[in-house]
């Protein structure tokens, strides 16, 4: 389930209004709201690492790495890698490619995992009859220019992949009635985080619209109330 971008909006104004510390517009808002999405996913990965090095508990509800890959897994995607060089353009990070192919036996259609390698590795394993790669075998190579799958040759069709896409960007659009901005629903873009993260989306564009409105004030009471949450999460 999304996050309202309207309901973290009007939560960030309700705080500044309540302490008077200034208005937030649409398009800094939009900026701020984009700025801790990011934020927030990318900070997915660094925790799996730290929480893969401690013991678990046997909690179903409460393990931290269960908790962290349910939030990572909204973002999980499959697509097409095209002409088996091109990744999909929202791609963040890559995980299986796969090859579909036709088993010359039973001509029956199947899946085989490419191997990453890397370039040296390729020219040692064609020289090589066992280890020569095969459509039932597949390997591949990445770099900046995107990946190269091969068989027995280089494959261009049946190529896909599975990922991580970044995060769509968040957009609170409006129309104006009398000279105000008014919420647009069908025009506007909601977060894609886990409902989990709206205390911490509100505290980190309250931190942000703290250093645009040159207010220490906002900054400090959005940075507690983060210490506090990461200090219970992590406990």
């Amino acid at each position: 389930m999304a996050i309202s971008v309207d309901t973290v909006y009007q939560r960030v104004l309700a705080v500044l209004n309540k302490e008077q510390r200034g208005y937030l517009t649409p398009q800094e808002f939009n900026l701020f709201a984009n700025q801790a999405q990011r934020d927030i996913f990318e900070q997915y990965f660094y925790d799996i690492n730290q929480f893969g090095r401690m013991h678990g508990n046997d909690t179903e509800y409460s393990d931290m790495l269960n908790i962290l890959n349910e939030k990572i897994s909204i973002f999980e995607a499959e697509g097409a890698v095209t002409s088996g060089t091109t990744l999909p353009a929202d791609l963040y990070r890559l995980g299986t490619i796969k090859v579909s192919y036709t088993d010359p036996i039973t001509s029956a259609s199947k899946i085989a995992e490419a191997e990453r390698i890397n370039k040296n590795e390729y020219l040692y394993i064609t020289q090589s009859p066992l280890a020569t790669p095969t459509v039932s075998r597949p390997v591949y190579i990445r770099d900046e220019n995107g990946v190269r799958v091969y068989g027995a040759t280089q494959l261009t069709t049946g190529v896909t992949c599975n990922y991580i896409k970044v995060p769509t960007d968040v957009e609170w659009n409006y129309t104006m009635v009398l000279g105000v901005p008014q919420y647009n629903a069908s025009t506007s873009t909601n977060f894609q985080l886990h409902e989990s993260e709206e205390p911490e989306l509100v505290e980190k564009i309250l931190e942000l619209s703290g250093l645009l409105l040159k207010d220490p004030g906002v900054y400090q009471i959005a940075n507690q109330e983060e210490l506090e949450r990461i200090q219970q999460e992590k406990a």
